[in-house]
C-alpha cells in the first residue's frame, strides 16, 4: 500500500482550493427588462430633495447625520472594519518581539550569589504558501466594503426618516389647525343656537346637540395637540437633539408641497448597482466565499520561519557585547493530522453560511423590487385619491354652507347640519393626509431606487472616519 506525505496531498488539494463556491443560480439570476406597471423608464436621479423646494430639509438631514446616535454606531462600525483589515494585513509581515530578562540566584552549596541577564530578539513569520492569509484579508477587505456600503444605507435611510418626520410634523400641525376651525365654529354654532333657542326659534335638542358637539371637537383638539408634540419629538430624536418638541417653532407656517409630476424610475436592473443595500449583501456573498476558502486551506500545511538573537551575561552592562551574541534561524512546516474533525466541521460551517448569505441576497433583491413595485403602485392610487378627496372637499364645505343656512330658515333639523359639519372636516383632514402619503410615497420610491439625497459627488462620510487611527 503507497502512503503520500500531507505536502503532496495538500498540493493535490490546492487545484480547487480557490474556486469560487458561489453557487450557479446567483451569478445568473435573470433581472425583469422592467417594471411590471407602465412608468417612465428614464434613469433614476439623485439630489431627490432638492424636489421637495424645501431648503431646510437639507439643513436638518445633514444635522442627522452628524448627530443621529444610530447613524454614529453605524459609523464605528465601518471604523472597526478598517481596523480588521489593517489586522489581517499585518499578517504579510514578520513579527519582531524584544525580551528582556534577569535573574540572581544563590546557590544551597557553597552559598554562592550568581547573576544571569539575558536580552533577546526575535522574529516569525508564516510564509503564504497557500494563498490562506491573502484569503483571509479578502475576507476582511469585503466585510469593509460591506459596512461601508450600510453606511451608505443607513444614510439614505435616515435622511428618508428625517423629511417623512418633517412631513408628518407638517401635515400634524395642519391638523391642529383645521381642529382649532372646528372647535371655534362649533362655539358660533352654540351661541347661534342658544340665542335662537332664548327667542323660542330653536328646540332645547338642538342647544344640547351643539353643545355635546362643541364638548367633543375640544377633546379631539387636545389629542391633536398631543399629536403634535409627539411628531415634533420624533423628528427632534431622529436629529440627535433633547425632544423638546421646541422643533414645532421652525415650523412658521409651512405647508405641504404638492407633487405634480412623475419622477423617472429606470429599469429594473439599475437598483443593482444604485442600492448600497445590495451592494453590501453582495460584498457579504464574496466575503463569505472568501472565509470558505481561508477555513478549507486551515487545512493544509503551514511554513512558518523564525529567527533570534540572544546574549546572556553576568553584567547588565555587558548585554548589548558582541562578543558572546547567540544567533538562531529555524523553519518549520506543520500540517494537522488529528482534530476529530473540527477544520472539516469550521470548513462545514462556512460553506453553510456562504449559502445562507447568498439566501440573504436573493431575499434583499426580492425586497427591492417588490418596495419599488409597491411604491409606484401606491403612487397612482393616491393620486386618484387625492383628486377624489380634493372635490370631495369641495362639495362638502359648500353643502356645510349650505345646510346651516337651511337649519336657520327651518327648512332642515340640526342633525343634519352635524352630518354636513362632519362630512365636511373629514374631507378636509383626509386631503391632508393623503397629500402627506404622497409625499411620504414619494420619499419611499426614492429609497427604494437607490436614489441618494444628494449629488453623490459631494457626499463626504466624515462620520465614518471619527474611529478611524493613522497607526
Amino acid at each position: 500500500m503507497k502512503f503520500y506525505s500531507p505536502l503532496i496531498l495538500s498540493i493535490f488539494l490546492f487545484g480547487c482550493a480557490n474556486k469560487s463556491q458561489v453557487s450557479t443560480e446567483l451569478r445568473e439570476y435573470q433581472i425583469p427588462e422592467n417594471w411590471q406597471s407602465n412608468v417612465n423608464t428614464g434613469s433614476a436621479q439623485d439630489n431627490w430633495i432638492e424636489d421637495f423646494n424645501i431648503p431646510l430639509l437639507k439643513s436638518l438631514s445633514m444635522e442627522a447625520i452628524k448627530s443621529n446616535q444610530a447613524q454614529q454606531q453605524a459609523a464605528y462600525k465601518v471604523a472597526i472594519a478598517q481596523q480588521q483589515v489593517i489586522q489581517t494585513g499585518a499578517n504579510f509581515l514578520p513579527d519582531l518581539d524584544l525580551s528582556l530578562t534577569s535573574n540572581r540566584a544563590k546557590s544551597a552549596i557553597g552559598g554562592d550569589i550568581s547573576n544571569r541577564n539575558t536580552l533577546k530578539l526575535e522574529s516569525s513569520y508564516e510564509v503564504d504558501m497557500w494563498g490562506k492569509l491573502s484569503d483571509n484579508q479578502q475576507a476582511s477587505q469585503l466585510n469593509l466594503l460591506a459596512a461601508q456600503a450600510e453606511y451608505q444605507q443607513n444614510t439614505q435611510n435616515l435622511v428618508s426618516r428625517v423629511v417623512i418626520a418633517w412631513f408628518n410634523l407638517i401635515s400634524a400641525n395642519k391638523l391642529s389647525i383645521l381642529f382649532e376651525q372646528r372647535v371655534n365654529n362649533a362655539k358660533q354654532s352654540v351661541d347661534i343656537i342658544e340665542s335662537g333657542y332664548q327667542q323660542g326659534v330653536n328646540k332645547a335638542l338642538d342647544v344640547y346637540l351643539s353643545r355635546n358637539e362643541l364638548n367633543s371637537e375640544t377633546s379631539n383638539l387636545a389629542n391633536q395637540k398631543a399629536n403634535l408634540i409627539e411628531s415634533a419629538r420624533a423628528l427632534e430624536q431622529l436629529l440627535g437633539r433633547y425632544p423638546s418638541g421646541n422643533i414645532i417653532n421652525q415650523i412658521d407656517e409651512q405647508n405641504l408641497p404638492l407633487l405634480t409630476k412623475q419622477i423617472p424610475i429606470g429599469l429594473p436592473s439599475d437598483i443593482i448597482s444604485r442600492k448600497p443595500e445590495l451592494n453590501a449583501q453582495w460584498y457579504k456573498v464574496l466575503a463569505q466565499d472568501a472565509t470558505l476558502a481561508f477555513t478549507h486551506k486551515q487545512r493544509f500545511p503551514s511554513l512558518r520561519l523564525t529567527a533570534s538573537l540572544s546574549n546572556s551575561t553576568e553584567e547588565l552592562s555587558d548585554l548589548l557585547s558582541t562578543s558572546s551574541i547567540a544567533w538562531s534561524i529555524l523553519g518549520g512546516l506543520t500540517a494537522p493530522i488529528f482534530n476529530a474533525g473540527t477544520l472539516r466541521s469550521n470548513e462545514k460551517i462556512a460553506e453553510l453560511r456562504l449559502k445562507q448569505q447568498e439566501q440573504t441576497y436573493l431575499s434583499t433583491l426580492y425586497d427591492a423590487f417588490t418596495e419599488v413595485e409597491n411604491a409606484i403602485t401606491n403612487e397612482a392610487s393616491l393620486h386618484v385619491r387625492y383628486q377624489a378627496t380634493l372635490s370631495a372637499q369641495k362639495n362638502a364645505l359648500a353643502a356645510e354652507t349650505l345646510a346651516f343656512e337651511q337649519y336657520q330658515r327651518g327648512l332642515v333639523n340640526y342633525t343634519t347640519v352635524l352630518n354636513a359639519q362632519g362630512r365636511a372636516f373629514n374631507a378636509q383632514s383626509s386631503l391632508i393626509q393623503i397629500t402627506n402619503q404622497l409625499l411620504a410615497n414619494r420619499v419611499n420610491l426614492h429609497l427604494a431606487l437607490g436614489g441618494d439625497f444628494s449629488n453623490k459627488n459631494n457626499i463626504t462620510d466624515n462620520n465614518s472616519q471619527d474611529g478611524s487611527t493613522d497607526e
